[in-house]
């Protein structure tokens, strides 16, 4: 261990010792949808999220390149949907070539379209399956998970716990049936069994008052009484419509999984394994509160971009792109492994934590499922499984 210590140090310097002085613009252009208030204020949406991650981020990246004759600079932008698209163009016209967005796929695929040759973009909110399939577009690497990997995760744990038979409750929104159709495929991918299904309507109405959560509180157990003998529910509510209240409210007692209960995320701020406590006590120092998802998903976005300059010593996006695709990149991102890239679909492979309120339960890949080529590409699409063509060699 301390031999490759030495040698990754020896690297370095040889690397600094021809290094020229580089800076390297990026933007992170987070896109504000309209939303109604989360079920709980505990999940109330801080003013920097995202521009938090990226802030420790290019912290991050200014240490090690202050050593190697790099600056990095990065602008925090915040957009509507009908601003995003201007928003990206104004700030390619600045001569900003690296994106980190986070917005959704219609408008992730719209700035990809109108992205100048050369422009790299990093998507770190849109888990859409089809943009790793035959929506994928080359110039878009996802740092985020996809929907298939965060069911994959959870599917797997459920599977070695020896909890085959699936109670599936799923909204009524396109990003809920979307998530359901991804724990189809994990039923049938890790022999899993749904043994009920069930749309839970949204009809609107005031979630967070009394009259809301006592509204809910009475539907769900007569909601939820007739389904079939299962092990375990999975709730596909991506739209936090309904799943924060199921735990404690079904007809029988059941373990809720999935949009509530066991959620499997990108990232949770009680992970403290593999230098995470250190991680997670230099995001607080920073900013005072508590790292998400999308925090994390800015952080992974940006520190791409910095290990790739730093290995390449260059800061043209081709070459980043390229770099990061091949076999000799790996960013170390505190899930117990080093994370990489598909190079058939530009998603990052990654681990899948599985977490409650307070703890970080497990994290998948769980024992016993293997792949020829990595641990990790048992979640999410393999290559046989996806259509994209535009990262064909």
């Amino acid at each position: 261990m301390f031999r490759k210590f030495l040698l990754a140090v020896a690297s370095l310097v040889s690397l600094a010792q021809t290094a020229t002085a580089q800076e390297v613009n990026a933007a992170v252009l987070r896109v504000d949808y309209p939303a109604l208030l989360p079920v709980s204020r505990l999940d109330l949406r801080p003013e920097d999220l995202g521009f938090a991650g990226a802030q420790l981020a290019t912290e991050d990246n200014q240490t090690t390149g202050r050593f190697m004759g790099q600056t990095y600079v990065t602008q925090a932008v915040a957009a509507t949907p009908e601003t995003a698209l201007a928003e990206f163009e104004r700030l390619q016209g600045e001569g900003v070539r690296f994106f980190a967005v986070q917005a959704r796929a219609e408008d992730l695929l719209a700035m990809s379209q109108a992205a100048a040759e050369g422009t790299l973009i990093l998507n770190t909110l849109a888990p859409d399956t089809a943009l790793r399939s035959d929506g994928c577009r080359g110039n878009i690497l996802h740092v985020v998970p996809s929907r298939r990997m965060f069911a994959d995760g959870l599917a797997q744990f459920l599977i070695w716990k020896k909890w085959p038979r699936w109670a599936l409750i799923h909204g009524s929104h396109p990003e809920d049936i979307a998530l359901a159709d991804a724990y189809r495929a994990a039923a049938t991918k890790f022999g899993g069994r749904i043994v009920a299904e069930k749309e839970f309507t949204d009809t609107g109405g005031a979630r967070r008052t009394d009259s809301g959560h006592v509204q809910v509180q009475r539907q769900l157990p007569t909601f939820t009484q007739d389904l079939a003998d299962h092990d375990v529910i999975i709730a596909a509510d991506e739209t936090d419509v309904f799943a924060t209240y199921l735990p404690f409210h079904t007809w029988q007692p059941s373990p809720v999984t999935g949009s509530a209960g066991l959620r499997p995320v990108s990232w949770h701020p009680a992970l403290e394994a593999w230098g995470g406590t250190q991680f997670q006590h230099r995001f607080e120092e920073l900013t005072g509160r508590r790292m998400r998802s999308e925090d994390y998903n800015a952080w992974l976005a940006l520190r791409v971009i910095g290990e790739a300059v730093t290995r390449t010593q260059s800061a043209d996006p081709a070459t980043v792109r390229s770099y990061a695709l091949s076999e000799n990149f790996e960013l170390a991102a505190f899930k117990g492994q080093a994370l990489t890239f598909r190079n058939w679909n530009g998603q990052m492979r990654q681990p899948i934590l599985l977490a409650d309120g307070r703890i970080t339960l497990s994290v998948s890949p769980q024992e016993g499922f293997l792949h020829q080529r990595s641990l990790l590409d048992t979640l999410g699409l393999d290559q046989p499984e996806s259509a994209c063509t535009a990262f064909d060699q």
